[in-house]
């Protein structure tokens, strides 16, 4: 009966631990010009980061600006920081960034105009990380 039951509860572990990593993963899009928003987005992938989540970011319309360098940002309290200054400790925590496959060639910027760290997707790839089970998804 022992041996059952440990048999039942590794598996159990197995499987909440195979249902948990699949949950860490946040897909967070910002397409919303206004920078308190923008701001907020940050705030709370940073903190799902320190909270261990696997946390990738999707820079649309006018949130693409966030990825540009030179652009500059207000800064918030109660963090004193811009939605960029943070943006970046989010990649330098190992976060993902991307701009729309449509930001730049709409826009007089280029690949050279982004922050290091910053890429551009690619439609396919994003849209089979989207239909991973347990992609927790959100938009600003």
């Amino acid at each position: 009966m022992r041996y059952f039951l440990a048999i039942v509860l590794t598996l159990s572990l197995i499987g909440m631990a195979e249902k948990s990593s699949a949950e860490e993963d946040l897909f967070v899009v910002v397409t919303s010009d206004s920078h308190e928003t923008q701001m907020m987005s940050m705030v709370l992938s940073f903190q799902s980061a320190q909270q261990g989540q696997n946390v990738r970011v999707l820079l649309c319309d006018d949130a693409g600006k966030l990825a540009l360098s030179g652009y500059e940002f207000p800064e918030f309290e109660p963090a004193g920081r811009t939605p960029q200054q943070l943006m970046n400790q989010l990649i330098d925590g190992g976060a993902t960034v991307e701009v729309c496959a449509i930001f730049l060639p709409n826009r007089d910027y280029t690949e050279s105009d982004l922050i290091d760290g910053i890429g551009i997707a690619n439609p396919e790839e994003v849209a089979r990380f989207m239909k991973q089970e347990g992609v927790r998804y959100f938009t600003f």
